[in-house]
């Protein structure tokens, strides 16, 4: 039976039917193993909001206005703009997936489980996202906390 309701018991079942536990053992192995998935989620958030920062960055001034030509091919930046933006969807869509599985978990109801997912979100958020790094870092507008 699912409970509709916040509980503490040491029995849970997260995500299928098979990840059920009955031990403590199994079942701080399993807290462990939403902390580190959480965390992981800011890392993966931070690697994707580095990508993003690098197609925002402003072309370099150093040469003067007069020693750019007027008509360059620009087809090896496209390429590369368009890898990035491959790259920045495929991040994101994994990300998402990723934070909806941590959201399914919470939905479980078991007070531990939500405990560890939001300790693990701090944890990656201290160590992957709170950093500025020189300023090159866009930082999301979102308040969803898995933002």
């Amino acid at each position: 039976m699912m409970h509709m309701t916040f509980y503490w018991s040491k029995t849970v079942t997260l995500l299928i039917d098979s990840w059920k536990t009955d031990s403590w053992t199994s079942y701080l192995l399993s807290l462990l193993a939403c902390l580190l998935a959480s965390a992981f989620y800011q890392y993966l958030e931070n690697r994707r909001l580095r990508l993003k920062a690098i197609t925002f960055q402003k072309p370099s001034a150093t040469a003067p206005q007069n020693q750019i030509p007027l008509l360059r091919s620009n087809l090896a930046g496209d390429k590369a703009k368009l890898g990035v933006k491959l790259a920045g969807a495929f991040l994101f869509g994994f990300n998402s997936a990723i934070g909806y599985l941590l959201m399914l978990a919470v939905m479980s109801f078991n007070i531990g489980v939500l405990v560890a997912i939001v300790i693990g979100l701090a944890i990656g958020y201290f160590f992957f996202r709170s950093g500025n790094d020189e300023g090159t870092f866009i930082e999301a507008d979102n308040a969803c906390a898995c933002a």
